[in-house]
């Protein structure tokens, strides 16, 4: 799959404190061949390229790009969303720490293309060293001449601002990033207008993750026809997998669309399957399958049909150690810590699904125990404000699904 290696190509072959060594490897040779270009060829090639959003939602990026393009308003703003925070995913840091100029670089062609003058990098608190790199970085980039005034001799200006996150999990959600970077309470917006129309100040807002915009370097040069040759119908390009848990080797791992679980876990994370009990797919939030599914490969839409997602690429392995329901409340009260307590779905239904775990935990559960929680996790999924309360209940809803037997045989003791 060598040939398929894009966004870590360069990584442990180049010093991310050192901006020589990214131009080496033809860093910023893509933006120069923007600033001579129509920023409309700029987007047809994203939409051609047929990139989708890498933070969970896997939006087409060209159309939100063109989106933005389209609205009449002058000042425009580009948010990358590096905020990174749901448990067992570390990708974005990985970039950022290892090779910070291709999104930077993946950040101001997406301005050019736009119409934006300024991005904000909103960046998780806790990640000091990711702030660091990238505050160097810039200060390299603007010193070459690829940031401020007049970029390589051309009109174009431009600004890039770090904005650190102060913990906040539901500011991963793009609109309560936005209300965080306005200096408001960080909570969602209700949508339409989405930030595309209406984001930051009000002004029309490019929003995409770190994994995301680092890929428009590659798709600028190299054309998106060649980057939509890599992966499967519906899910082109590759994916960052941060695969973690009861694994030999564990990491982040860049791997094209259609690779299957089963290799990602023993090929590349080394490990055999004899003790592994369930995998849980993007974290948290995501969903919990069992083995028996292994062969499962990594495409969009091919999962959303059987009600799944592998989110922001997270994979972790739970092996037959670990109890189910003692991991799905930790899983729970998670989200209870987490929620903003905005709406009334997921600030009491989360507390109701943690307290019925609880019984399910000591043997004290009963059959109408199980049915209100297959109500509530489907009632809270349906009904919650934003992407925090509709995912909250994945793992729960997906073990009521594959493994019944368990909730079942508690309910027998």
């Amino acid at each position: 799959m060598e040939e398929n290696i894009i966004l870590t190509k360069h990584i442990n072959k180049i010093n991310p404190m050192a901006i020589d060594d990214y131009i080496k490897v033809n860093g910023y040779e893509a933006l120069k061949k923007v600033l001579k270009d129509d920023p409309l060829n700029i987007i047809k090639e994203i939409k051609e390229s047929a990139l989708r959003g890498r933070g969970g939602a896997a939006f087409n990026t060209g159309i939100k790009m063109e989106s933005v393009y389209n609205e009449k308003e002058t000042d425009k703003y580009v948010i990358c969303n590096a905020d990174e925070g749901e448990p067992g995913n570390f990708k974005d840091r990985y970039l950022m720490e290892n090779n910070p100029h291709q999104l930077i670089e993946g950040i101001i062609i997406a301005g050019y293309a736009v119409g934006s003058t300024k991005a904000h990098i909103y960046i998780r608190g806790e990640y000091d060293k990711s702030k660091n790199i990238l505050m160097h970085a810039l200060k390299e980039a603007k010193e070459r001449g690829f940031l401020g005034s007049n970029i390589i001799g051309s009109n174009f200006n431009y600004e890039i601002e770090i904005f650190s996150g102060m913990g906040s999990y539901v500011c991963g959600e793009e609109t309560a990033l936005i209300e965080s970077i306005e200096g408001k309470v960080g909570r969602p917006r209700i949508k339409p207008p989405f930030p595309t129309v209406k984001g930051l100040f009000d002004k029309p807002t490019l929003l995409n993750n770190v994994e995301t915009l680092s890929n428009i370097p590659y798709i600028v040069l190299n054309g998106g026809s060649k980057y939509a040759s890599i992966g499967t119908e519906s899910s082109k390009g590759t994916m960052l997998i941060s695969l973690s848990g009861n694994v030999k080797r564990s990491g982040v791992f860049e791997v094209p669309f259609g690779t299957s679980i089963k290799y990602i876990i023993g090929v590349l994370g080394e490990t055999t399957f004899e003790k592994i009990k369930m995998i849980q797919l993007g974290g948290p939030s995501g969903p919990i399958i069992p083995l028996e599914m292994v062969d499962l490969k990594i495409d969009i839409d091919a999962m959303r049909k059987s009600n799944l997602s592998i989110g922001s690429g997270a994979i972790i392995v739970i092996d037959n150690h670990f109890n189910m329901f003692e991991i799905l409340r930790k899983n729970i009260r998670f989200f209870e810590h987490e929620s903003c307590g905005k709406c009334t779905p997921c600030r009491e239904g989360i507390r109701q699904i943690r307290y019925i775990l609880s019984l399910f935990v000591n043997n004290l559960a009963n059959q109408s125990d199980l049915a209100m929680l297959e109500e509530l996790t489907h009632y809270i999924s349906e009904t919650s404000f934003c992407g925090l309360g509709q995912a909250a209940t994945n793992s729960v809803a997906s073990t009521l699904k594959y493994f019944r037997s368990e909730y079942e045989m508690r309910i027998k003791k």
